[in-house]
């Protein structure tokens, strides 16, 4: 729902919106001065210094192609800005109003006229119209995520008007306000050398944008380096005021996550989310934790979902069968991973929304049973009748069963274990029969999973970083009870990256995270459309008519209780279908941060807002650097 000064009624008359919402009305209302969660005299000055993992080669934001650096959303602004404290709402940036035609056709948004590139040239309309071209001309993703806008034009001296080809849909209106404004002048211009910049290509010249911050200098797969923009148009706007507060923000890049955890014990940058569960239990008891120099919290996860798990490719034809994927995940031991490797951290995901409201339980309600009764021959009979429950392994019995409701999966699916001799071990003799019975040496029978072609089952698992390396080889000892064989391939993160986009893998570990309010990005991660299109996010290949039917009553939901029961019911026939081995969730962050730094009293509902809304302490800085 998207509203305005008044109700939502609003939309049918003429009426320019200061804001929108798919959730009701906005929290603010147009003459806010700032947004809750900041501080307005938040202090501007110093440096903040943070890590990634991997490389970079582009600064150009548009092209699927290549590794982007990270942090260029600094040097760009966007129509609409988002709100920390309210879900999927937005106010105006580069628009000052919008303005949404009857029944969600149309959208119209009027640019400010104080609106500069750091050239000093005024972003125009020119450059909307153009920028919307080139993403979706050059970007099959965004070409895919913005299908049902049809036409985008100058409407006005500063109005463009974004056209859709349906009627209904609440939330086009919103993802056209995010879409990134780039300069038109600049990219058609040419570069200090005289040749022609080219938008479809890489490139490490810093662009030119119109954000809060610019590049100021780099280190090509390296490091990165923004300085603040000191006469930063929007400054002084209310959904600017109190953020923005770093003079310079610093990107550091490592090959070796062991050498970057390192790196920042000797402080080599200021802040880390740890994402491994080893490094949270074991390896953070250093000199600056214990005498204060560095903080350690849990800051729990507000702002998403989640869906993560184990994703067979079902393009491969091994993996078709939903009872052969439903078979994979009662092999998969969580309990004893959790244990083992998690230090008993994390949760069983359960949902692909897991941790929030649109994560269906039990047997369908009412509301849900709405949408899913038209469906009903087309949808796995359990959905109406079992509540989806993972496997566990609490016990040895637990395990046994398991794995022996697996082989019993995987025959209905077509494959079954067969006793085989392994040449490669092979001897013969009575001495022999007595060390295999004593353990000394490996009987030279094994059990292969075959389908009735006589070819084996195997897996190759797609992994870039040892931490899921570490994972995988524990699937791979599991799997092998039964005789499945999964070799686990490690490659770096450029053809990781390659081989996922061109559908090169077997089994990968994905995950991410899942809007509060879903809607069109649903038909990239599990519709028919985006399943044989290079580089989509759906990773696994569903094709389900039903899906595509629950996305669109998702898309067109009228109101919050309908998008829920429609979630709900699309999350169990997900989940029926098995297209993932779902795996694990925290829903906290666990942040590791050297102190030199202020925030709000109270940090927003969806997110901690580092560095956005922080800032720089001084006399913290000091303190930290007396004691280094």
């Amino acid at each position: 729902m998207l509203s305005g000064n008044g109700s939502a009624q609003a939309l049918e008359f003429e009426t320019w919106l200061h804001g929108s919402s798919l959730m009701g009305e906005p929290k603010y209302q147009p003459d806010f001065t700032h947004f809750d969660y900041v501080n307005p005299d938040a202090p501007k000055g110093g440096v903040v210094r943070q890590a990634l993992q991997g490389s970079f080669d582009s600064f150009n934001v548009i092209i699927p192609k290549g590794e982007p650096a990270s942090g260029l959303g600094l040097i760009y602004d966007t129509l609409m800005t988002s709100a920390y404290d309210e879900i999927s709402s937005d106010y105006g940036l580069i628009a000052d109003a919008m303005y949404v035609g009857p029944n969600y056709s149309y959208v119209k948004y009027r640019l400010r006229d104080n609106a500069f590139w750091h050239d000093g040239t005024p972003i125009t309309a020119e450059d909307v119209v153009w920028s919307f071209e080139q993403l979706t001309n050059l970007n099959p993703q965004r070409k895919f995520y913005y299908k049902n806008v049809t036409k985008a034009e100058i409407t006005g001296e500063r109005e463009v008007t974004f056209t859709f080809d349906q009627e209904g849909n609440r939330e086009l209106p919103h993802i056209v306000g995010q879409l990134l404004i780039l300069p038109k002048h600049w990219w058609t211009g040419t570069d200090a050398n005289g040749n022609p910049r080219d938008i479809s290509g890489a490139t490490l010249e810093p662009p030119l944008g119109s954000g809060a911050y610019k590049i100021k200098d780099f280190s090509g797969g390296k490091y990165i380096e923004f300085e603040r923009v000191k006469d930063y148009w929007a400054k002084d706007l209310n959904v600017m005021i109190g953020q923005n507060n770093f003079d310079t923000v610093r990107y550091e890049y490592f090959r070796d996550a062991t050498v970057m955890l390192e790196a920042f014990k000797s402080d080599g940058y200021d802040f880390r989310l740890e994402n491994a569960a080893k490094n949270w239990a074991t390896a953070y008891d250093f000199p600056a934790v214990k005498d204060g120099r560095v903080v350690l919290e849990m800051v729990p996860d507000r702002a998403s979902g989640v869906t993560g798990g184990f994703w067979p490719n079902l393009r491969r034809e091994k993996f078709s069968h939903p009872k052969v994927r439903e078979g994979l995940n009662y092999v998969f031991n969580f309990e004893e991973m959790n244990r083992t490797l998690f230090y008993s951290q994390y949760k069983r995901s359960d949902s692909y929304y897991f941790g929030t409201e649109l994560a269906a339980s039990g047997l369908p309600d009412e509301k849900e049973l709405a949408f899913l009764e038209p469906l009903r021959d087309q949808i796995p009979a359990s959905v109406f009748d079992k509540a989806y429950t993972n496997p566990k392994v609490e016990s040895r019995e637990d395990l046994r069963d398991n794995l022996k409701t697996a082989l019993a999966l995987f025959k209905e699916g077509g494959w079954e274990p067969k006793t085989e001799v392994d040449e490669t071990k092979k001897k013969t003799g009575f001495f022999h029969s007595i060390l295999v019975a004593i353990g000394v040496e490996s009987d030279p029978t094994k059990t292969v999973m075959r389908n009735d072609k006589g070819e084996a089952f195997e897996i190759e698992f797609l992994v870039s970083s040892p931490a899921t390396e570490r994972i995988a080889l524990r699937y791979q000892a599991s799997l092998q009870r039964i005789g499945v064989a999964l070799t686990v391939r490690f490659v770096d993160s450029a053809q990781y990256v390659n081989r996922l986009r061109s559908r090169d893998f077997d089994m990968a570990y994905l995950a991410w995270g899942q809007s509060l309010s879903p809607g069109n990005e649903q038909r990239e991660y599990f519709g028919t459309a985006s399943a044989d299109r290079e580089g989509s996010a759906n990773y696994a290949g569903v094709k389900n008519p039903a899906i595509d039917t629950l996305i669109d009553k998702i898309v067109f939901a009228e109101n919050r209780e309908s998008l829920v029961a429609a979630t709900r019911a699309m999350d169990r026939v997900l989940l029926a279908n098995h297209y993932m081995i779902p795996t694990w969730h925290l829903d906290a962050s666990r942040i590791a941060r050297w102190d030199r730094f202020g925030h709000p009293p109270k940090l927003p509902l969806l997110t901690h807002g580092f560095p956005t809304i922080w800032w720089w302490d001084a006399d913290k800085a000091a303190d930290i650097e007396e004691k280094n």
